[in-house]
C-alpha cells in the first residue's frame, strides 16, 4: 500500500469510530505500532486535527474533511468495470444511476488517467436474460434502505408455488443471478430468494428493525453454519 493510500485510510479508520488505539490502527492497517505513531504525528504536523497519544489512542474531531484523492490506474479500470456490470445486470435505475456515475468520474479524471478510462478493455457484454434475473429489483432496494417488509407469490425449483412475507436485508450478485437475503416469516427462518422467481412483488406498510436480533449478520452466520452441515445439493434445492 503507498504510503499516501495509507494515511488517508487511517484518517478514514479515525472517523468511522469515536476513539481508537494504536494496536486496533495498526491491526486494521497491517502495520506496526509505530508505523502507526509516525503517520500520526505526520498527519497532526500537517493540520489534521487528531487529539490523543501513544499508549492511551485518538481521535478525530468532528467534521474534519479530507480533500478528494484522486484515483490510480488500476482503481478507475475497476471503477469502469463495475459499472458496466452494473449496467447489464442491475434494474433499469441502477444501471441509468451506473452510467450516469461512469460519466461523472471521467469528467473529473484528469487528462492521464482519461486517457486510460477511454483505453479500458475490460467489458460486460449485454445477457439475453439479465433483466429477468434482476426482477423488481428497484422495489427490493428500496424495501431493504426502508426496512419495509416485502410480500410476493414465489415458485420455487421443484415448481412449487407459496406466497411469502419477508423481512428483506440484502440483495447477492453471483455472476448470473440474484438472491434475495431475508427473513421468512411464513417458514420463520432466514432464506435466499431468487428474484426472478417472484411476482407480484408489492412492499407492505408495516416497518422493521433488528431489535429482535433478525439482521443481516445473523443471516451470514447462519448461513455459514449451513454451509458446514449440509450438502451443496440441498442448498440448491432450497432456492
Amino acid at each position: 500500500m503507498r504510503r499516501a493510500d495509507r494515511l488517508f485510510q487511517l484518517v478514514q479508520l479515525l472517523r468511522s469510530r469515536r476513539f481508537a488505539t494504536g494496536q486496533q490502527l495498526a491491526d486494521e492497517l497491517r502495520v506496526s505500532k509505530r508505523t502507526v505513531y509516525r503517520d500520526i504525528r505526520d498527519l497532526a504536523g500537517s493540520g489534521v486535527p487528531i487529539r490523543g497519544e501513544a499508549g492511551v489512542g485518538y481521535q478525530l474531531e468532528r467534521g474534519f474533511e479530507l480533500p478528494p484523492l484522486t484515483f490510480n490506474s488500476d482503481e478507475v479500470q475497476a471503477l469502469l468495470l463495475g459499472a458496466r456490470m452494473v449496467s447489464v445486470w442491475g434494474d433499469p435505475e441502477l444501471a441509468s444511476a451506473a452510467r450516469t456515475a461512469l460519466t461523472k468520474v471521467e469528467a473529473a479524471l484528469p487528462e492521464p488517467l482519461r486517457k486510460v478510462f477511454a483505453a479500458t478493455a475490460l467489458y460486460a457484454p449485454e445477457q439475453p436474460r439479465a433483466e429477468t434475473m434482476a426482477g423488481e429489483m428497484a422495489l427490493m432496494r428500496r424495501a431493504i434502505a426502508e426496512q419495509r417488509r416485502l410480500s410476493f407469490e414465489y415458485q420455487r425449483a421443484d415448481g412449487e408455488r407459496s406466497v411469502r412475507s419477508v423481512r428483506p436485508l440484502a440483495l447477492y450478485f453471483w455472476g448470473r443471478k440474484w438472491t434475495l437475503a431475508a427473513w421468512c416469516e411464513l417458514q420463520l427462518e432466514y432464506r435466499s430468494f431468487r428474484p426472478d422467481r417472484m411476482d407480484r412483488v408489492l412492499i407492505l406498510d408495516d416497518a422493521f428493525d433488528a431489535s429482535d436480533g433478525i439482521c443481516l449478520e445473523a443471516f451470514v452466520s447462519h448461513t455459514a453454519a449451513m454451509e458446514r452441515h449440509s450438502p451443496p445439493v440441498a442448498q440448491v434445492a432450497s432456492l
